[in-house]
């Protein structure tokens, strides 16, 4: 069966550019996209940013710092050019707890601390673990981040000041209703369209900003009464300053912020990883997920610093910037320094921006995200495969996305590991000499050893038997274990039992049946995963 390419979607666009080579040269004409390209995101990370903040309880600019610290980090010493980190609400619902409980100088203290376990997780490689994470808990992934986008930007259809803005939707609020609603659905659906129709016009503007820009125009020209982006909050501010977090160093405040900063770790990680394998899928780009996990860790060590929240990738934004063709750091480089512009002195025009042209742009973030091939193979694929894509989706959008990758590699493992328990067979046949070969076939591990023992008809069987492996693997401890015990049974009933073409490690970790090994010069060479646990006696002899 073939799999289906996560970049499907991005056919939506209708841009062949979108796979292009890791490498890409800074022309002029490059560099300007790369500059409209950042520009575009940094107008899109004002009210993300913002929103995040409120979810998380603390004020805007801790948020906004966040934003512009994380990002530009990242977009210099992060794993993929083109990714686009900041603020999220992954992060935020979890903090929201910690700041209620301790105060928003134990926020930072715990930005720190996670900061320092990311570096430790790349330092020690452990981003290479994100591989594990199967194709259908991928696109389970981009569905549910797809819907919870959507539901995130419904809290801008309310009335301003009345809406509660939540990670993972709308709650509260008075809608939005009459001439009102019709404005904002309009200037939305008209951002939408400008966004359709520029690709195909020209490319010289990124698409996004040519919507953003044109229902600016519209709105400030005309005088419309909509809701705007100073609606949210004021955004102006000065440059961050150092500021170490004024908590007490005792045990006490390890053991409050610890938790939270594992929690946080972990979550931004996931995030992360799976977005810069998204961005890879899209750009034709490889590796960099232990860098990732450095540029990461580095970013919110020194957020925590200078009064941010903290942050991780932003598939949003990340898909904002490829679709409106940053490629290359400059792009995430240019979105950040353009959000601390807009901080310092650009305040006054970006509050003017109406929120429906952002929420325009995110819609068709939305539609460019979600993976809508994954709808039409539902039906084609295996039906643990369909099934975990639903599950992650609907975990991702009731939950949080740590939980629901957790929960989608564990269903996708236990589903392995019975098909492939399910997968151990033998075929049989008699030696001129008499003695009856068990031939086996399959994986012998945990989840197969019952059937490997009910394999052998051990009181009907010759006083020689030959058991041969050529066509198994030995995976584990239980697998030595489950060849020891039939070795028992046949020593019990008084007859020979050869075992043949077991790994060197398997000859070694065998105590009761290894004289029964037979040596030959084609034996595999395969190690078990237990050789190391054995030696230590972690798992022990038998």
């Amino acid at each position: 069966m073939t799999r289906p390419s996560l970049a499907a979607f991005a056919r939506y666009f209708d841009r062949p550019d979108l796979r292009i080579a890791p490498t890409t040269p800074l022309t002029p004409s490059r560099i300007k996209i790369e500059l409209l390209s950042g520009l575009t995101v940094a107008l899109a990370l004002v009210p993300e940013a913002v929103a995040f903040a409120f979810v998380a309880g603390v004020e805007p600019l801790v948020g906004l710092y966040a934003a512009f610290i994380v990002g530009l980090v990242t977009a210099v010493i992060g794993g993929r050019p083109g990714m686009i980190s900041g603020a999220t609400g992954a992060l935020a619902v979890v903090m929201v707890a910690l700041v209620a409980q301790h105060g928003v100088e134990y926020l930072f203290a715990t930005v720190v601390l996670m900061g320092i376990l990311q570096i430790t997780a790349g330092v020690l490689r452990w981003g290479k673990f994100i591989r594990l994470v199967p194709h259908p808990v991928m696109l389970g992934f981009v569905n549910g981040l797809a819907i919870v986008i959507f539901m995130a930007q419904l809290t801008q259809f309310k009335v301003p000041g009345t809406a509660e803005v939540s990670g993972h939707g709308t709650a509260g609020g008075e809608w939005l209703s009459g001439v009102p609603l019709a404005m904002m659905l309009g200037l939305t659906a008209l951002t939408m369209a400008v966004i359709w129709l520029t690709p195909r016009v020209t490319r010289a503007i990124p698409a996004p900003l040519m919507g953003i820009g044109l229902t600016a125009a519209i709105v400030i020209g005309l005088g419309l009464d909509v809701p705007v982006v100073g609606d949210m909050a004021s955004i102006e501010g000065g440059l961050p300053q150092f500021h170490i977090p004024m908590v007490p160093l005792t045990w006490e405040t390890l053991e409050i912020i610890l938790p939270y900063a594992i929690i946080l770790g972990a979550v931004g990680l996931i995030e992360s990883l799976l977005t810069l394998n998204l961005v890879g899928e899209l750009t034709g780009q490889r590796g960099g997920a232990s860098q990732e996990c450095i540029a990461q860790g580095s970013a919110n060590l020194i957020t925590g610093f200078f009064g941010g929240m903290g942050g991780c990738a932003m598939i949003g934004q990340s898909m904002i910037n490829v679709n409106s063709g940053g490629r290359t750091r400059v792009a995430g480089i240019a979105a950040a320094l353009f959000l601390l512009l807009f901080i310092l002195v650009g305040s006054p025009l970006i509050e003017r921006i109406p929120l429906a042209s952002l929420v325009g742009v995110m819609f068709m973030v939305v539609i460019g995200t979600f993976a809508w091939n994954s709808l039409r193979i539902l039906a084609r694929v295996p039906a643990t495969d369909a099934f975990v894509i639903v599950l992650v989706t609907v975990v991702t959008v009731l939950s949080d996305l740590a939980m629901a990758v957790v929960v989608g590699v564990i269903v996708s493992a236990l589903a392995y590991a019975w098909n492939a328990a399910k997968r151990i067979g033998a075929r049989t046949y008699r030696t001129p000499e008499g003695a009856k070969v068990y031939q086996i076939r399959g994986p012998l591990f945990f989840g197969s050893t019952d059937g490997f023992t009910e394999l052998f008809d051990i009181k009907n069987d010759p006083s020689s038997v030959i058991v041969d492996f050529a066509d198994s693997r030995v995976v584990d401890q239980s697998a030595l274990q489950a060849i020891e015990g039939v070795a028992a049974k046949y020593a019990a009933a008084g007859k020979r039992l050869q075992l043949r073409h077991l790994s060197r490690d398997c000859h070694r970790l065998l105590k009761k049946a290894g004289h029964l090994v037979i040596d030959s010069d084609d034996d595999p060479e395969y190690a078990l995963a237990v050789d190391y646990g054995v030696r230590t006696g972690i798992l022990g002899g038998h």
